[in-house]
């Protein structure tokens, strides 16, 4: 008897396995800290690490979101030279991801589609009575928690990139008009809309990748990306002992001081001077930047 129903529960778990397997999946989640710094020392924008949330560096912008489908998150570059017209150019950045923001914790989202939050978002910026001038970059990286599955959309010269055992094992491409003119969003005065570089969010570039419990996320702003390659970077996250916030923050403030000191230091040959120089430029050093930077890692839920 004993062997009878010992084989009624193998039966059962063959036939059943799937859906029980599928229901004791375990979802995917997204441990996310902060740091940056601020090239322009009047607005105050010093560094810090910590859980991002609503974060702001120089003219850049960021966030982090949760949701019972996703963990969200944003990085966004605000085009410096609206200062020339009076124009704080931190204020657009930052009214971006806050609306993407807005639009993922009250659930208005696709996770599947992180093209469709930066659309929603500029749409409700173009929308308002007075709308905010400026122009941005962006960045948007997604984790479907149940799927575990990583959708991303990037316009411009922000970005990110996925590390895996050590190794890059997928990043996003940089989308440039031409050198140090990248891909943006922007609302421009009527007089000036002939003049001022305007992309569509549906020109960002889209991407989905599968990940892994361990997987390193690193979304950032070009003021890391101009300063350190890839190689620099991965010598940095090598000190990312664990998954743990104590770990995160070390690390990513590690990563962040590190490319601020490289930005201002006139004899090193930073990619953003070896870049100018295939386009004719004669340039090096560094490049003094606003500076974001958001390192995730992928966990395990233990709910």
């Amino acid at each position: 008897m004993q062997s009878v129903l010992a084989y009624g529960r193998i039966v059962a778990r063959t036939v059943l396995g799937g859906g029980l397997r599928q229901s004791e999946r375990r979802e995917y989640r997204l441990i996310t800290v902060s740091c940056g710094f601020g090239k322009d020392l009047r607005k105050g924008s010093g560094g810090g690490g910590g859980t991002a949330k609503g974060s702001g560096y120089g003219d850049d912008a960021c966030f982090v979101a949760a949701h019972r489908l996703a963990d969200v998150l944003g990085v966004a570059d605000g085009v410096g030279g609206w200062w020339d017209y009076g124009v704080d150019p931190s204020q657009f950045s930052t009214t971006l991801m806050q609306t993407c923001e807005r639009l993922v914790q009250e659930g208005l989202f696709v996770p599947s589609n992180p093209v469709g939050i930066l659309t929603a978002s500029y749409n409700e910026m173009l929308q308002n009575k007075a709308p905010l001038l400026g122009s941005s970059t962006a960045c948007l990286v997604i984790l479907d928690r149940q799927k575990r599955c990583l959708y991303t959309a990037n316009l411009g010269d922000s970005g990110f990139l996925i590390v895996r055992d050590g190794k890059i094992i997928h990043r996003s491409d940089e989308q440039q008009h031409y050198f140090n003119t990248p891909f943006q969003l922007a609302i421009a005065p009527p007089e000036a809309q002939d003049s001022i570089l305007n992309d569509s969010p549906e020109a960002a570039e889209g991407s989905m990748f599968n990940v892994e419990v361990g997987d390193i996320i690193l979304t950032a702003t070009d003021g890391l990306f101009d300063n350190m390659s890839d190689y620099m970077i991965l010598q940095q996250l090598r000190k990312l002992k664990d998954s743990s916030y104590q770990s995160l923050n070390e690390t990513v403030k590690s990563l962040a001081k590190r490319a601020q000191q490289l930005a201002y230091d006139p004899n090193y040959m930073s990619p953003f001077a070896q870049h100018a120089c295939e386009n004719g430029l004669n340039v090096q050093g560094g490049k003094p930047d606003d500076i974001t930077v958001l390192l995730s890692v992928v966990t395990e839920s233990k709910e």
